[in-house]
């Protein structure tokens, strides 16, 4: 009997999926079938968290079928052929320095996964997106079980679709969610994108749950290091208050007390993975496509806020971070100018502090007054 016919015999089986998914370059796969046992429990905690506007204005996060019921609440409602979920763990870590880690003055912070850059065919180093990265292979496992399998329905995602992609890995038994929200292997850390292929297919049985059990124990690290308070009780975070959220999604002017709490960050946060003991030992990352661009990694203030719209395009296009925008960015830099105390950044922030673009006026004047204040004998300049 052939791989495919005993597929099709016995269900798609969890061996040959991690197989092939390593292969195409992740580090870990799992698979599970749907729909999963732990799903009531994973909609109605996101049903909770849409309704009490944790999702601030990511509004997709929000939207509802025809019957009422959000959409990515259970894998029925979008897809209601799907049999079985396919998780797979790629690891963006690297060996550079972490966001809690002594840094030059007037660094910033890009968070770890927009480093990402590949070698192009003349060996020049470029931007890549995890998005096209992990999609792409994604889509050679989709040909491959394919071939393998014959005809079948079959969709990938990563990030872009009306999936919870962490509730289908935890359940896959790629690790559990942390009190970070982060999924946690107990080996790779919680350094790792998420991709899925959901597909009609029967996942074969298995003897017993494939769950990781909770090992963040009586730790709160996290917690206690989140700046901003989003993380305001173990497993729950409120987006609005995320500094990823805020320096990614979130437009216009940001509020004082969550600007003086975004610290240096300028695109997304590392600081909740950055505490975590589990991450501690996190092997780094060996994958080609995705190493870390040493530009990106503590870039100057200086550096960011001298870009014009062009640099901005050509330094970030087909990297994660041109989805903050021009002035979303330059909005980021201003607030973290303001909390460097140095000195040296109030000309050019009173010169942003007449911008048209609400959010970088507003954050420039806030700058110019968290400066303001005289520094005495230890005064940064």
């Amino acid at each position: 009997m052939s791989v495919g016919e005993e597929s099709r015999a016995h269900g798609l089986s969890a061996e040959r999926v991690r197989q092939l998914a390593l292969e195409q370059g992740f580090a870990e796969a799992g698979l599970v079938a749907l729909p999963h046992a732990g799903e009531a429990r994973d909609a109605a905690r996101y049903e909770q968290w849409v309704r009490a506007g944790h999702a601030g204005t990511m509004h997709y996060l929000a939207r509802a079928g025809e019957d009422g019921h959000l959409v990515r609440a259970r894998m029925r409602n979008p897809f209601p052929w799907a049999r079985s979920a396919i998780a797979c763990f790629a690891v963006y870590h690297s060996a550079q320095p972490r966001s809690t880690e002594p840094s030059a003055e007037g660094a910033g912070w890009i968070a770890r996964y927009a480093w990402s850059s590949r070698a192009d065919a003349a060996g020049v180093r470029r931007p890549s997106d995890y998005h096209k990265v992990l999609l792409k292979r994604m889509r050679k496992l989709e040909e491959r079980l394919h071939g393998e399998l014959g005809d079948f329905e079959s969709r990938s995602y990563v990030d872009t679709g009306p999936v919870v992609e962490r509730s289908l890995a935890t359940a896959a038994g790629l690790g559990w969610t942390g009190k970070n929200t982060c999924l946690i292997h107990p080996r790779l850390g919680s350094y790792g994108f998420l991709a899925v292929l959901l597909t009609s297919l029967e996942a074969e049985a298995v003897p017993a749950p494939l769950t990781v059990p909770d090992r963040c124990g009586s730790c709160r690290r996290c917690l206690d290091a989140c700046p901003t308070g989003a993380l305001f009780a173990p497993y729950q975070m409120d987006a609005t208050r995320c500094i990823s959220y805020l320096t990614i999604e979130h437009k216009g002017p940001i509020a004082e007390e969550l600007m003086e709490g975004m610290g240096r960050q300028v695109f997304g946060c590392d600081i909740c993975q950055d505490v975590c003991p589990w991450n501690r030992k996190a092997p780094v990352s060996a994958d080609a496509e995705l190493e870390a661009r040493a530009e990106l990694v503590n870039p100057a203030l200086e550096w960011l806020a001298r870009m014009d719209e062009a640099e901005f395009e050509r330094t970030f296009n087909g990297s994660p971070v041109r989805r903050a925008g021009f002035m979303g960015l330059r909005r980021n830099v201003a607030a973290a100018m303001g909390n460097s105390g140095a000195k040296r950044f109030a000309p050019l922030l009173q010169e942003w502090a007449d911008a048209a673009d609400d959010g970088l006026r507003t954050a420039s004047k806030w700058a110019l007054e968290k400066l303001a204040p005289s520094a005495g004998p230890a005064e940064k300049s």
